[in-house]
């Protein structure tokens, strides 16, 4: 072989090299034969770049091929990531295309997770996209809330202790602490009190004792007599009380419509004048026989013979 031949070879050769290594780096691998290339769609990549790895249930089966802008109106802004897949793995369209961290320093990966579902997928189909938010991510969503409520409270306290500011001016100051002190004050009394109650106590245990005992014994007293009360025929003897009552009452009645004695004593206007006109005769009788006992009454020692009643005109004479 001459030189001219073995020179041509040799950049046949780097060429060759360089056309693969390029490719490879763009996650084409020439040796390998046709690709299985896929799309899908994302507003942010988050970092994922070409040749990041794309794997299926964590084994590495292919690349990110190309990221570039949607050129249709409706979507601009709007990111194509086209990668491809080098095993003959099959999974359907239902299946999603999902932008996960593949290390805590920020490298971005894409993981297809396969569905079974419906019709399969064929290269050039569009799979459905997501992103898996990172540790950072997560912590950041949650503290932007929790972030928002501590400046709301800082933002309140401080409005608070304004506020506390402009009231507690000197003389209020003053007023407070002379608050506390008499608070302090009552406080003191209302213990020394305590221990005065606690002495009484303590020096009266016996009598309270005995006090407690005597209500206990008066308590079964009173429950023994409510057993008692209980155990009496109470319905007979109100029975009898209701019938008492009853007769009472016809009693009562009768003497108001003038029946009986006592009715017509009590309802009889013309008895009731006979009986003041005797009244008032008896006590005049009374007072006659008080006033000149010998009209009515005549005794003699000696059997003297009664020469009857003769005026006092006729005595004097």
């Amino acid at each position: 072989m001459t030189r001219e031949v073995k020179t041509g070879i040799v950049a046949i050769s780097v060429i060759a090299l360089f056309i693969w290594g390029f490719n490879y780096l763009k996650g084409l691998n020439l040796f390998d034969g046709p690709l299985k290339t896929y799309k899908t769609e994302y507003s942010n990549v988050r970092g994922l770049n070409k040749a990041s790895v794309v794997t299926i249930n964590g084994v590495e089966v292919g690349k990110v091929i190309n990221i570039v802008f949607n050129k249709t109106p409706e979507k601009r802004g709007q990111l194509i990531v086209e990668f491809s897949v080098e095993t003959d793995f099959e999974f359907s369209k239902k299946s999603i295309a999902k932008i996960y961290s593949a290390s805590l320093m920020g490298g971005k990966s894409l993981a297809i997770i396969p569905s079974y579902e419906g019709e399969m997928a064929k290269s050039g189909d569009f799979l459905k996209g997501e992103i898996e938010s990172d540790i950072f991510s997560s912590v950041t969503e949650k503290l932007n809330p929790l972030q928002a409520k501590v400046e709301s409270v800082i933002v309140s306290a401080d409005s608070l202790m304004a506020g506390l500011t402009d009231i507690l001016d000197v003389k209020s100051r003053t007023d407070l602490k002379s608050s506390i002190k008499y608070l302090n004050a009552t406080i003191l009394n209302f213990k020394n009190i305590s221990e005065s109650v606690d002495k009484l106590v303590k020096s009266n245990e016996e009598k309270l004792g005995n006090t407690l005992n005597n209500t206990e014994l008066m308590t079964a007293n009173l429950a023994k007599l409510s057993d008692t009360l209980v155990n009496a025929n109470l319905g007979l003897t109100v029975k009898n009380l209701e019938t008492t009552i009853t007769s009472l009452n016809k009693i009562l009645e009768s003497v108001e419509e003038g029946k009986g004695t006592l009715g017509k004593l009590l309802n009889d206007e013309g008895m009731y004048n006979n009986l003041t006109n005797a009244s008032k005769e008896l006590e005049e009788l009374l007072k006659e026989m008080k006033l000149h006992p010998k009209r009515f009454v005549h005794f003699s020692l000696f059997g003297k013979k009664d020469k009857g009643y003769q005026p006092e005109k006729n005595q004097k004479q």
